[in-house]
């Protein structure tokens, strides 16, 4: 696995990195995996499918200067800053998004043992040590290329971390806790003798090898041209209204809320899934598409979607889950 490089060493802005991530994914030659790690002032980044307000203390972000930004992978609601390491993993084959998770987190967990730690990667993106989430990721497909970036939590602001996302009382409840603060933990408890600096460069060496990947200013430019749509309100704020039903937790796939729009007729015109749910494919054209012009009950449901797999767009969900979301939302 390569290393990839900036010319500089100048600060940037989250929606830089996420574009980096694809702007390299693109120019990988097959057979080749890569990786960087990057820094951000205080954040806050949910997933491609969630409603910013549920997820986010959008108030309280403001004040303190926190910047918000949607990604375009699934998955859950974040807060990284300067003390919170962000991993990003590159590659060209075209596997299976739990193969891409299960070889991407062996590998960090392995360079955790190789400190000493009671590292695993058993839960769904999460990597944990001693029981306790000190990683989580998330995963994308752009064509021909797969990105699973996240968290490695060095040391972090836990006040601003618990004070700026809103994670759902039935997400807490689903793990089993009563706080943030009680499921995660960070390096700097476990690794008193090592400093940040320290262990990214421990990191580089163990995980890459070979020639690095350096870009170019003009690549820099290139990218920041790229990430302009990161920053409209259109993207941030998304498409999707609050107006879904209560969430659901499905044991294997996430959290979800749905919302069905339905014509004068009773026939659907559109179902909305927000929640924390990870994607291997667009949602609509893979999935939700099929079910336009149909009559949301079962069988009607069952029909329209005879054929179709929807853990192939995402992971852990049956269609009978999907159905029952949908007539019981």
């Amino acid at each position: 696995m390569r290393y990839v490089t900036l010319p500089d060493s100048k600060p940037r802005l989250l929606p830089f990195y996420l574009t980096m991530e694809e702007y390299v994914a693109r120019r990988l030659p097959d057979g080749t995996d890569a990786f960087f790690m990057w820094q951000v002032d205080p954040t806050v980044i949910f997933g491609r499918n969630q409603v910013m307000d549920n997820e986010v203390n959008t108030g309280y972000c403001a004040s303190r200067g926190i910047n918000v930004y949607r990604r375009r992978s699934g998955g859950g609601c974040v807060y990284a800053d300067r003390d919170n390491i962000m991993f990003s993993y590159l590659t060209s084959d075209a596997d299976a998004v739990t193969t891409t998770f299960s070889r991407y987190t062996s590998m960090v967990a392995d360079m955790l043992r190789s400190l000493g730690l009671d590292a695993s990667d058993t839960s769904r993106n999460d990597i944990l040590i001693g029981g306790r989430k000190v990683s989580g990721n998330a995963f994308y497909h752009i064509p021909g290329r797969s990105i699973v970036h996240g968290t490695m939590l060095f040391d972090t602001d836990m006040a601003n971390m618990m004070a700026a996302i809103t994670p759902s009382s039935v997400k807490l409840d689903a793990k089993g806790v009563d706080s943030v603060r009680s499921r995660i933990t960070v390096l700097s408890e476990h690794l008193p003798a090592m400093d940040i600096e320290q262990f990214k460069d421990y990191a580089r060496r163990y995980l890459c090898s070979g020639p690095d990947i350096a870009l170019t200013p003009d690549d820099v430019r290139a990218i920041e041209e790229e990430s302009r749509p990161y920053y409209t309100r259109e993207w941030i704020d998304g498409h999707r209204a609050g107006r879904a039903g209560k969430a659901v937790r499905i044991d294997g796939a996430g959290e979800f809320r749905v919302a069905v729009a339905c014509d004068g007729s009773g026939l659907i015109e559109r179902v909305d899934l927000t929640g924390d749910f990870f994607m291997t494919g667009d949602l609509d054209s893979m999935l939700l598409d099929r079910l336009r012009g149909v009559r949301p009950e079962p069988d009607a449901l069952r029909e329209a979607l005879a054929g179709t797999d929807p853990s192939q767009t995402i992971p852990g969900l049956t269609a009978e889950a999907l159905i029952k979301l949908i007539c019981h939302p």
